[in-house]
């Protein structure tokens, strides 16, 4: 940590020192802050020490949240191409195109820059335990940080997001989360399971360290741009201190789902022009996917906060972002008095279009969500929104490499199921989450046996219970094999059928009962077969709980599993 570096609050001004494990401002309780340098000190200081520098993220770490960068924990990250897209810009009548190759990044995302401040961030602090919600690349590249730095990350992931992208996430020994349900959704269930377990959460764009990384873009473009064409006016005078500001483009454009990016990027410039590097910062062009662009909505009516898109209508599941929050109004409050730009929207195809243009232009194949840029750079230009002389750069990020399932094995994801309803518009009650948390499997995994003659019946409990945890599971095809099963394996907990071949469930029931090895062993009864009254009366003290084949789902069952094996 920079002995220039606090923190302020963007609501009531007030400064405290940084620590990672502090989310809000003491004084006013908002999360909404920003870390402030001694700007006046590090133009004099800073652009002496560059020269000699390795050109990486690094380069720039008096303006980053970490007292001493451990290269222990780095994998190169930083430093990205910036490639002039000559076909590109010849097609578009644009000559000066440039794309910000972040696919070179370490897990070929550009959230590797944030996860390397913020890994790094935590493992100064001693921080060992964190839990992230993603739409997948911030969960790669949080994964590959965390497991260098040995802390075990939880990571939250909508079941929208591509199973290639959630198996190379596991590969790296993540706890993997899959919620059924949108993104929004699952940074709730992933805010609420840090809470209960006392866990840091990343909270993206209100987490300090997060919008820092980003900035390191502004910085590597500023330099890159210069190389490219030049200083601007003039070069070095006797004191060996620029004369002239370093490149910006005129405009900087980047698919958008969340909003961190542009806010950290903007912040990058914003700080170059405080350091007198720059002495613009440009336009910013923020894309979104059609099917989910409450920013723009927001935007093009002229309001200060975007209303959330409660069923994302994309199926570039890396911008479902339905509800950007504050984010946008903070955003646009700068665009507005300051930097200049807009907000826009293309449709999938547009995005799917894009990509092969892309392709066969520049040899440079990228991930629908960056194909969102791309094409929204192609609707500016033919707009006249972005005129034939603009300099403008692209942030080009992500393009994973698939994991084969066979590599990971079985048991490589968690799973938290929310009812169809809440991720289909409605509502969710706080219990709803309560109870879908509970479903999260724990650090110890009990041993079920299931005992049905009916094989579908045996498969369907099984998938329940294995969608839910990593269970140790037996099945028994009659009750003599159940009592066999259960006198050597000892199961945690017994699922049982009442109508079986060779015995009875009832037998099963008194053979247990009579053997103190396996007397106090938990069952539950699942059985198509109407009760009489007498059968009933003979299970009263027996069992735990009795259910209908038919009428029992899912929810009901885990949650009896649960109530008995925790």
């Amino acid at each position: 940590m920079s002995s220039h570096f606090v923190v302020e609050c963007q609501d009531c001004g007030h400064q405290t020192p940084y620590s990672p494990t502090s989310s809000a401002c003491p004084r006013c309780d908002s999360q909404w802050r920003q870390a402030t340098y001694d700007y006046k000190t590090l133009s004099q200081s800073l652009p002496l020490q560059l020269p000699g520098r390795t050109f990486d993220l690094w380069r720039y770490h008096e303006l980053l949240p970490v007292r001493t960068p451990n290269p222990e924990l780095s994998l190169g990250e930083g430093g990205t191409p910036l490639i002039r897209a000559a076909n590109l810009g010849m097609m578009l009548g644009c000559p000066h195109i440039y794309i910000k190759d972040e696919r070179q990044g370490p897990t070929s995302s550009f959230k590797d820059r944030q996860a390397a401040v913020t890994i790094a961030a935590l493992a100064e602090a001693g921080i060992t335990e964190i839990v992230i919600a993603s739409t997948g690349n911030v969960a790669i590249s949080y994964s590959a940080y965390a497991a260098r730095a040995g802390i075990k990350l939880w990571a939250f992931v909508t079941s929208l997001v591509p199973l290639v992208k959630m198996r190379e996430v596991a590969l790296y020994g993540t706890q993997l989360v899959k919620v059924t349900g949108n993104y929004d959704q699952a940074k709730q269930v992933a805010a609420e399971f840090a809470r209960q377990r006392g866990l840091y959460l990343d909270r993206g764009v209100r987490s300090i360290p997060t919008v820092e990384s980003m900035k390191t873009i502004a910085f590597e473009v500023a330099e890159q741009l210069t190389s490219f064409l030049g200083s601007p006016a003039g070069s070095l005078d006797g004191n060996k201190h620029p004369t002239s500001p370093l490149h910006s483009p005129d405009w900087y454009i980047q698919a958008v789902s969340g909003g961190l990016g542009p806010v950290g990027v903007m912040k990058g410039f914003d700080e170059l022009e405080e350091l007198e590097l720059v002495d613009r910062v440009p336009a910013f062009a923020n894309i979104q996917a059609a099917g989910c662009a409450p920013m723009v909505h927001a935007w093009k009516d002229n309001k200060a906060t975007a209303e959330p898109v409660r069923t994302p209508r994309t199926h570039i599941a890396t911008l479902a972002t339905g509800d950007p929050g504050r984010t946008y109004t903070y955003l646009r409050e700068r665009m507005l008095n300051k930097f200049g730009g807009l907000f826009d929207s293309v449709t999938d195809q547009e995005a799917f279009r894009a990509m092969h243009v892309v392709a066969k232009m520049e040899g440079i194949s990228v991930e629908p969500a960056t194909a969102v840029a791309f094409a929204g750079l192609i609707k500016l230009v033919r707009s006249g929104e972005i005129k034939p002389t603009d300099v403008v750069v692209i942030n080009c990020t992500g393009h994973t490499v698939p994991v084969e399932q066979s590599v990971l094995g079985e048991d490589w994801v968690h799973r938290v199921d929310l009812p169809r309803e809440a991720y289909e518009g409605a509502e969710i009650p706080e219990d709803g989450l309560l109870a879908a948390l509970n479903h999260v499997s724990v650090d110890r995994y009990p041993r079920i046996l299931i005992a049905d003659d009916h094989p579908h019946v045996r498969r369907l409990i099984k998938r329940i219970l294995q969608a839910q945890g990593n269970y140790t599971l037996f099945e028994a095809v009659d009750g003599q094999a159940a009592v066999d099963l259960s006198q050597k394996e000892k199961p945690d907990l017994i699922i049982l059928d009442l109508m079986m071949p060779e015995l009875d469930g009832f037998s099963v029931l008194d053979a247990l009962k009579n053997d103190p090895d396996t007397a106090n062993i938990p069952v539950i009864v699942v059985t198509a077969k109407e009760l009489t009254n007498q059968e009933k009366e003979r299970l009263n003290g027996q069992i735990q709980h009795l259910m209908q084949k038919g009428d029992f789902i899912s929810e009901e069952l885990l949650e009896e599993v649960r109530s008995l094996v925790n």
